[in-house]
């Protein structure tokens, strides 16, 4: 089970209540995973404060796991200098054949940070790629398991 935490409430009076609060939605003690959804606008919050928070929360047992999505390069490079690689489960990103990322997802890997890919179907654009049909069709699955298998 994971959720997000909006941009809202990064700041580290305000994370800790935004978690409790999805949790009570949820109507559970604590998620498998807990997500920054993007860093605070302009910097308003120091991405480090934000990061401090959301391990303050992992070690309060709100969460199993923390990590990050939507991380460039550079953002994931600081996160992992404010806490250190090994308490970044994953960065979630956009990631599909036809957008790949790559330098996020070889940094992430050099760092030891998993990856985990949102929007995997392209907007649907991956069903109707005719080489990924092709892949299917030779493979006996669905241009969606191809795509996904991708991933």
């Amino acid at each position: 089970l994971t959720t997000k935490i909006w941009t809202d409430h990064l700041s580290a009076g305000r994370l800790v209540p935004s978690l409790q609060e999805s949790l009570e939605k949820l109507r559970t003690d604590y998620v498998d995973l807990v997500l920054i959804h993007w860093p605070s606008p302009g910097g308003a919050v120091p991405l480090a404060e934000s990061l401090e928070a959301l391990a303050d929360a992992q070690s309060r047992g709100l969460a199993r796991r923390i990590g990050v999505s939507n991380f460039t390069v550079a953002l994931l490079r600081e996160a992992v200098a404010a806490v250190g690689a090994d308490m970044i489960a994953t960065n979630q990103i956009e990631l599909h054949p036809y957008l790949q990322n790559r330098a996020v997802v070889d940094f992430a890997r050099g760092q030891g940070v998993h990856v985990t890919s949102y929007m995997t179907l392209g907007y649907g654009q991956m069903l109707q790629d005719a080489e990924i049909q092709a892949i299917a069709q030779e493979c006996d699955a669905t241009p969606a398991q191809v795509a996904l298998a991708w991933a």
